[in-house]
């Protein structure tokens, strides 16, 4: 596997973004955000991470991170496995998931190609992560996550999507506390 777009410094401030295998909707699931949401307060409040941005979207999230303990790759590992882990649970257990047959069928085939995932896989192992090194790569990649759900065609402003950081930064009431940058 390439080196390149790896947390090298654990002190720094990065871009990352996690997938879906297969890129499956399951973020297409209230449900299933919200999972993501009090996953990431959890990390807040218990792992030292520092977020000063977010948006997810239906296959896929991205963040801008830091870590307050220094140890940013351990509370990234711990907030996919634990996501992974408790959003696979809940498709199997949810009896209106119409599309859990499926799901199942994709989590289980890129498992297989993963010898640290025993039969089943949410998360690709890739992280994506850039190091955002001066406040231009920093504008950037924060108007890039507030634009996405604009992007996607699902609102018409930044703000009016709930499962981003963009509310936060119109000093309106957002899901997740962050620091604003």
């Amino acid at each position: 596997m390439s080196n390149s777009y790896q947390i090298k410094d654990q002190n720094a401030t990065y871009f990352l973004t996690f997938q879906v295998v297969g890129w499956v909707d399951v973020f297409s699931r209230k449900t299933y955000r919200d999972m993501i949401i009090e996953s990431l307060q959890y990390c807040i409040k218990n792992k030292g991470l520092l977020v000063y941005a977010y948006v997810l979207m239906t296959n896929h999230m991205h963040l801008i991170v830091r870590s307050a303990t220094g140890n940013l790759s351990d509370a990234i590992r711990d907030f996919k496995s634990f996501t992974s882990q408790q959003i696979l649970k809940e498709i199997e257990n949810n009896p209106v998931e119409s599309r859990k047959d499926w799901m199942k069928l994709v989590f289980h085939y890129h498992a297989k190609f993963n010898k640290r995932v025993a039969s089943q896989q949410l998360w690709t192992h890739n992280n994506h992560a850039v190091e955002l090194t001066n406040a231009e790569m920093l504008d950037s990649r924060l108007n890039y996550i507030h634009e996405n759900p604009v992007k996607a065609g699902w609102v018409d402003e930044a703000i009016d999507y709930v499962y981003s950081s963009a509310r936060n930064y119109a000093d309106l009431p957002g899901l997740l506390a962050i620091e604003k940058i």
